[in-house]
Order: C-alpha cells, then sequence, then structure tokens
C-alpha cells in the first residue's frame, strides 16, 4: 500500500535524515545543557523533519460532551484517560496525529497525552516531576524513529517511548506512566456516555481525520529507522502488546481473546480501525482494542507499539510467543 507523505516528511527525506549533532544544535537549543546525557551515540538522534515546535503541541484543550460530537467516525481510535474522581475523557487520534502531545490537567492532575505515529506509541504520563509540573512539546527529533519530547522549563528531551529524559538537565529522570488505552470512539461512548471527548483545537487548522501516514503499517521496514529487525521473524510494523518489559504479539491476542500471564489479564475486542492505514482514520482496517487489568481488575498501564520500537528500547525484553 501506497506510503502518502506529509509535506514535513518530504523535508525528512530530502535532507537525507541529517545526523542530529549537539554542537550544531545550540542555536536552535540554547538552553539544553547537551553535556549530560543518556545518549551514548548521538547518530542515534537525527531529524524527523520539521523543526522544534513544528509539530505544534496542545495544551488546555477544550472537551465535549460526547453526546454532542458528530463529527468521529464510530471506528476511530481515541485515547481514553479515566483517573479517579473525574469524568473519563477521550482524545481522538484524528488530533493527536496532528500534534503527537496535550498538555492537560484532569482530575487536579497535569497530564501528557503522547502519541508517536512512526511507533503507533500511545502513552500518557503525569507531568509532576521533582516539585515541578513540566509542559512537553514535541522537538522535530527522532530516536530509533520515536519521537523526541522535550519539556519548556528545562529545555531537557524525553523519549516517548520509555518516559524518559535522555538529554539535558533532567537526564536519567523517568515520568510516572498512566493507566490509558486506545479504544474505538463507538467503544468509549458506548460505555461513557457522559463522558467528555476532546474538542477540535481551535488555534490549528489540519486535515482533521485524515491520515498523512497513509499505509504506513503495511510498510516493509519503518520510517528513518536504521536499527535491528525483531526476531522469532516478527514484521518491523507489527503490533505488540508492551507491559512493561514484556511484549505479546497482537496476533496472539487476536486469536485468543483474552490472556492471563504474568500477572496480567489482557483482553482483545474487535471494532476500532488501524489510523495508519487507509487515506481516513476512521476506514482502517479493524485491529482491535486492548485492555490489560491487573489480578484486582485495575487497569495496567501499557502501550501497543509496533514491533521495532520494542526491540530497539528493550533489546533484552521477553517476546511472549504462541505456546
Amino acid at each position: 500500500m501506497r506510503f502518502a507523505m506529509t509535506f514535513a516528511i518530504c523535508v525528512a527525506l530530502a535532507s537525507g535524515g541529517a545526523l542530529a549533532e549537539p554542537r550544531l544544535w545550540k542555536g536552535e537549543w540554547p538552553d539544553t545543557d547537551f553535556t549530560r546525557t543518556s545518549v551514548s551515540d548521538w547518530s542515534q538522534i537525527i531529524s524527523g523533519g520539521p523543526p522544534k515546535d513544528g509539530i505544534p503541541a496542545l495544551s488546555d484543550p477544550q472537551f465535549l460532551p460526547a453526546a454532542k460530537e458528530s463529527r468521529i467516525a464510530g471506528r476511530e481510535p481515541v485515547i481514553t484517560l479515566g483517573l479517579e474522581g473525574a469524568t473519563p475523557r477521550a482524545y481522538p487520534l484524528r488530533y493527536l496525529t496532528w500534534h503527537e502531545i496535550v498538555n492537560d490537567t484532569v482530575g487536579g492532575v497535569p497530564v501528557a497525552v503522547t502519541f508517536c505515529p512512526l511507533c503507533n506509541s500511545a502513552i500518557t504520563f503525569d507531568r509532576r516531576v521533582k516539585g515541578k509540573v513540566l509542559s512537553f512539546g514535541v522537538s522535530g527529533k527522532l530516536r530509533h524513529s520515536d519521537m523526541i519530547m522535550y519539556d519548556r522549563e528545562t529545555e531537557s528531551w524525553w523519549q516517548q517511548a520509555i518516559g524518559e529524559a535522555i538529554v539535558g538537565e533532567m537526564t536519567g529522570t523517568e515520568l510516572t506512566t498512566l493507566p490509558t488505552w486506545m479504544e474505538s470512539w463507538d467503544q468509549f461512548r458506548a460505555r461513557h456516555p457522559d463522558g467528555w471527548v476532546m474538542d477540535a483545537p481551535a488555534a490549528h487548522t489540519r486535515n482533521y481525520g485524515a491520515n498523512p501516514y497513509q499505509g504506513y503499517d503495511s510498510l516493509s521496514r519503518p520510517f528513518l529507522y536504521n536499527g535491528e529487525n525483531p526476531p522469532h521473524g516478527i514484521e518491523p510494523l507489527a503490533r505488540v502488546v508492551r507491559v512493561g518489559d514484556a511484549a505479546w504479539p497482537l496476533t496472539r491476542l487476536r486469536d485468543a481473546k483474552e490472556l492471563r500471564e504474568r500477572g496480567v489479564v489482557i483482553t482483545w475486542r474487535e471494532g476500532q480501525a488501524s489510523a495508519l492505514d487507509t487515506g481516513r482514520i476512521g476506514e482502517g482496517r479493524d485491529v482491535g482494542s486492548i485492555r490489560v487489568r491487573g489480578g484486582q481488575g485495575q487497569d495496567v498501564p501499557h502501550d501497543v507499539i509496533f514491533a521495532f520500537a520494542f526491540h530497539a528500547f528493550w533489546p533484552k525484553g521477553q517476546w511472549m510467543l504462541d505456546r
């Protein structure tokens, strides 16, 4: 299937994925301390095309009652956040595909809802770190094809897939991951008819609902990735369910519908479209929805990520294959 590239992606290709070089970054990042880093090989960090804030993160989003939202297709994916004492909220990928980070406050908790299209990684973090409340933006840099975020307070760089600062004052600091999950819009509003859904950003104009990465999850090789392929013959762009340092192939979950392993219960149900398949997000092929719960029925932080990214960031991770 064709990979329809946005202008920003074309720029990245034209630049040849230029290697990042700390001494060349000071003009754009004068307040970042590049002497403090956990990155041993700077060649892993490359430009994704857009500059700093070229993909504009959102802050203080507006919400609508779920019953009043009529623009979102039923199978479109949303990120669901349900914190104790707060009305459940849905963050549609039709917006996060174009903005990648939403800085919000839910039930008094400052959160960052993030989505990296190139890794299919959707993770929500608590923004409170070392007595500070951070706000995050998109750096324009990639490592192992995964978004590098930055915080506006210290200009440190953070790896989205692992929630850890890798460059700058905050290096080595880990964000707390909150339990969220991706499901379809229909599934969210069926369970939460009185829930809230993020409204279209008023300050930006994008073709919301369109997929600028058309056909991406059918490619044989990830975009701007030079690392190893996953082991066990797993396709690089196959989806896996990551819980901690373990990964379950989504195909195994789809066949089993439910698995009870490593102290968690993972369920799969049909009805969610891939956001990275067809030109319109809501028309993508059905990849299903995952929910991960602990022994007491509580939701557990997890990610549905591409296999290449799991292998890149957890090279010694455990692959939960068919038994």
